[in-house]
């Protein structure tokens, strides 16, 4: 997991804007955006779910067409999904206490990522 709240922040810092939403976007298949509580118990518990709920072990269809062993990474993206919605007010994320906003590798190899930060607001 790659912790992109200090990005946003400085996307949000530099805008100018005081109240709107930022938009946390990754334009790929088989990573995840979402808010977490980012430390190494949760991404461990996180870890733990999605093999539970989306085993890499068991057959996918993607990995008969394509033969890539990652049909379990879109599955995974697909429920977890590409983008996170954050308010913020006077120029701060409404984030809470403990949350972060994360990109989440899900695939079964390492990838160049690129995430896209859009802020709507006055």
């Amino acid at each position: 997991m790659v912790d992109l709240t200090s990005d946003v922040k400085a996307c949000l810092s530099s805008s100018g804007l005081k109240e709107g939403f930022a938009c946390v976007f990754v334009p790929h298949s088989t990573a995840a955006v979402f808010t977490i509580e980012n430390e190494k118990g949760v991404q461990q518990d996180m870890r733990d779910a999605l093999q539970r709920s989306f085993p890499k072990e068991i057959e996918y269809e993607h990995q008969k067409a394509w033969n890539d062993g990652n049909g379990h990474s879109h599955v995974r993206a697909g429920f977890l999904g590409p983008s996170v919605t954050v308010p913020f007010h006077e120029s701060e994320l409404d984030l809470g206490t403990w949350q972060q906003v994360v990109l989440m590798e899900l695939d079964n190899r390492g990838r160049n990522r690129k995430v896209i930060i859009q802020l709507i607001g006055a």
